[in-house]
């Protein structure tokens, strides 16, 4: 009769070798979720600048409104730029259309709670059309 060897130690050891990769692979999708929600905030952010710079009076304010609008939003969706882009077409007239791109570079460690080298590059851009009845011309 054969006598089966203790097999209780073969647990333990399959568990250290994937435990570890069970627990990476849940902190990248963490990750991923955190970067999709990141991407989502960034084009929030366009959308209600581009809604800000249609309601002004002029290109200029229009620039400016779009700007402080964009990142108002993204410092408070907590998103930390380290460079933020913010480009404004305006032409605000009845009618007209006002498109803005709004662009975040964040840095991979914002993201996750691992410590991922490299930062990240998210770019939205909403248009939106200046009130018909607005306007001064």
């Amino acid at each position: 009769m054969a006598r089966w060897r203790d097999q209780d130690a073969t647990l333990a050891v399959e568990a250290a070798i994937v435990a570890p990769v069970l627990l990476v692979l849940m902190l990248l999708v963490v990750y991923a979720g955190r970067a999709a929600a990141a991407d989502a905030d960034v084009r929030s952010a366009a959308a209600r600048a581009a809604r800000a710079a249609s309601l002004t009076a002029d290109n200029s304010a229009a620039e400016t409104a779009a700007a402080e609008i964009a990142l108002a939003n993204l410092a408070t969706a907590g998103i930390a730029c380290t460079t933020a882009d913010i480009d404004v077409v305006a032409d605000i007239r009845a009618g007209g259309t006002v498109t803005v791109q709004v662009g975040c570079e964040m840095a991979n460690t914002d993201l996750a709670l691992l410590a991922i080298p490299g930062r990240r590059w998210s770019t939205a851009t909403a248009t939106q059309v200046v009130d018909t009845y607005r306007g001064g011309g």
